[in-house]
């Protein structure tokens, strides 16, 4: 694939998330950016150097070393806050979800859209407690996105972090079987914390937090 062909695909990805627009803003073609409407910023960065297309894009600092430890292809930000960026050299060796997985990363710092919103809500609650779709909505600034909170849960990119098996519906029912990768492992990680779980349900009134 060539280099311009490759760009084209990276900078269409960007693209397909809300609210962004594409911008030249140095009168160099070769530096094409994908921003967000909502502030201006740029969250993907897309250049030729060395005879690699390469991006750069907006990192937590917790995961900048993950990702650069992972790649040698991941390195600090070219020009750009070493902390806060990162350069992703496009030479073939990078898996492309892991591409998608830190532009998606970027979009999310930059915008900070609804879905971190509800995942940071979800870290949260606190170890032993649940919370219901409802009360994160609430949470991440708007209660009309609780129909919307479990599809963004069962996305989740950080199981590890962010402990959306903590969170069930207003009735205290857990998520469908394999939610989270398993039948009945929702009730296996609440009972591991100490909540109990009777016939799929939990009792609102008990574990409930706040």
């Amino acid at each position: 694939m060539s280099l311009e062909k490759k760009r084209q695909e990276i900078l269409a990805y960007g693209l397909s998330f809300p609210d962004t627009f594409q911008d030249a803003p140095f009168h160099d073609d070769n530096w094409q950016l994908v921003r967000y409407k909502g502030n201006n910023k740029a969250f993907l960065w897309t250049y030729e150097k060395d005879g690699f297309m390469n991006l750069n894009l907006k990192v937590d600092p917790d995961k900048a070393f993950f990702w650069r430890k992972l790649y040698k292809s991941v390195v600090p930000g070219y020009h750009q806050n070493k902390l806060h960026w990162n350069t992703v050299i496009l030479d073939g060796s990078v898996p492309e979800e892991d591409i998608r997985a830190m532009i998606a990363e970027s979009y999310d710092l930059i915008s900070y859209s609804p879905a971190r919103k509800i995942y940071d809500a979800v870290k949260m609650i606190p170890y032993g407690n649940v919370a219901t779709y409802g009360q994160i909505a609430e949470l991440a600034g708007d209660k009309k996105m609780a129909r919307a909170v479990g599809n963004i849960l069962h996305k989740n990119p950080d199981p590890e972090n962010i402990p959306c098996f903590r969170v069930v519906n207003s009735k205290g029912e857990l998520s469908g079987a394999f939610a989270f990768g398993g039948a009945n492992r929702q009730a296996e990680l609440l009972s591991a914390e100490g909540v109990e779980v009777i016939n799929g349900k939990v009792d609102l009134k008990k574990y409930q937090w706040i």
